[in-house]
């Protein structure tokens, strides 16, 4: 039996030893956020929710692996009965969650976990991981789209990418993000995302000549061959391409100066009647020269993007950050928060309210979840209550129809790809009072 129980951190386990053997049994609330966003970002695309939930419904600790921490040096002073209760041990709490393909933005809880202190402890790593990369890639995602200008965006990156299984993450995260298709086909197979690719450079070697290559691969694939131009010389290969008597469905170029060779090849196949031919471009691309080529007018049907997206490889990270907020036991709450300088983060349930102007995004106030502003959008909604989730999963396409809906309110000076205007996030006043009387019960308890 597969499980993801131990995929953490050593301390997220000895915390709720800690905790079982000295009787620390409270209702606890943590909240994920990103503590700041990448400069080269003016927001984020929430992504990750469904991976999160289905993580939480599954929790449970194999025999196997309750075996191996009981060898563990760090837990040699620990009970049986707590690995014993590892063994009982599944996720019973509730979640809020802002929903996936959400725009978002620094100091906004994405994720609220409310239930016993050892269940939401135990999941933290998990959770941050997962909606970290998600989150990252999808954002990534939404840039290069938005720099295609409505041509389709191909995602290439599962052979860069840091392991097998972001691979397969990433190809999902990017299809949020606004990618047609992906050419992981485990992604297809779990997650629905539309399949892209036919061959490479190896198929064009593997034959005596490359208009034999050509036509063996239309004749296997007349519908959906690519034909890879450059593994030679790309404008030569262009030629043979004009001279084939055939439906030809589209040429990739993987290399070279795009722009020039994109408008020559163009130039090639309309006049030898392939004006229906299209033209993909990939190799090295990012937001930035996917809008350098749109901008030049370079005639590409489609781009596809690999390491640069699926690593997010200007901004490798997201800081995002799990905290403890509230704790509750018999019939009383404490508000838990972090005062330090730089790490600071408020207490309490929260909620993030969204107020919109003509349609559009205008700012967002974090406040306390009791709190309500009429007319504005709340952006936390339950998605899990007693380990149990609510409601049915939604489809990858309409995650992704939520996304397209969610950046098209959002006024462009906060989309640009470079020195993006800051979108305004501020604090209610109930949730800054509350803040402060926190500080100061802190400080009074201290000698």
């Amino acid at each position: 039996m597969k499980s993801d129980a131990i995929l953490t951190d050593l301390y997220e386990l000895t915390m709720a030893a800690g905790y079982f053997e000295h009787g620390i049994q409270p209702r606890a609330t943590f909240e994920l956020f990103i503590r700041s966003l990448p400069p080269q970002r003016g927001f984020a695309l929430a992504c990750g929710l469904e991976s999160a939930l289905d993580f939480l419904e599954n929790l449970r600790f194999t025999e196997a692996e309750i075996g191996f921490l009981r060898r563990l040096p760090a837990f040699q002073n620990i009970s049986a009965a707590f690995f014993e209760s590892l063994g009982q041990l599944r996720f019973t709490g509730d979640v809020m969650a802002v929903p996936e393909g959400t725009v978002v933005f620094a100091r906004e809880p994405l994720l609220e976990i409310t239930g016993p202190i050892a269940e939401a402890q135990i999941v933290e790593t998990y959770l941050l991981s997962v909606v970290n990369f998600e989150t990252l890639v999808a954002t990534k995602a939404a840039r290069v789209v938005r720099a295609a200008g409505g041509k389709d965006v191909f995602e290439f990156g599962t052979r860069r990418a840091q392991g097998p299984e972001a691979g397969v993450r990433a190809a999902r995260a990017a299809y949020v993000g606004g990618c047609a298709a992906t050419s992981n086909v485990l992604a297809g197979s779990l997650y629905g995302v539309p399949l892209a690719g036919t061959a490479a450079h190896s198929w064009t070697q593997a034959f005596s000549s490359e208009r034999e290559s050509f036509e063996a691969l239309l004749d296997s694939f007349p519908n959906t061959g690519i034909l890879l131009l450059d593994t030679y010389d790309p404008l030569n290969a262009a030629a043979i391409v004009g001279r084939l008597k055939r439906k030809v469905p589209g040429v990739r170029l993987d290399s070279g100066d795009l722009a020039s060779e994109s408008r020559s090849v163009r130039q090639i196949l309309d006049r030898a009647g392939h004006a229906e031919t299209r033209i993909v471009a990939s190799g090295d691309l990012n937001e930035y020269r996917v809008r350098d080529l749109v901008a030049a007018g370079a005639p590409i049907d489609a781009f596809g993007v690999g390491t640069e997206l699926a690593t997010s490889k200007d901004a490798p990270a997201l800081s995002v950050v799990y905290k403890l907020v509230e704790m509750e036991g018999n019939g009383k709450v404490e508000f838990k928060a972090k005062l330090s300088p730089h790490k600071a983060y408020p207490p309490g349930r929260k909620q993030v309210f969204r107020i919109c102007g003509n349609g559009d995004y205008e700012r967002d106030v974090i406040g306390l979840a009791r709190e309500s502003y009429p007319g504005a959008i709340p952006l936390l909604q339950p998605a899990m209550r007693h380990g149990q989730r609510l409601g049915r999963r939604p489809t990858l396409q309409e995650i992704q129809g939520r996304a397209a809906e969610s950046l098209s309110h959002l006024p462009p000076e906060y989309q640009s790809l470079e020195l993006a205007a800051h979108y305004p996030v501020e604090e209610s006043r109930m949730l800054r009072e509350l803040t402060d009387e926190v500080r100061e019960s802190v400080l009074r308890k201290e000698p």
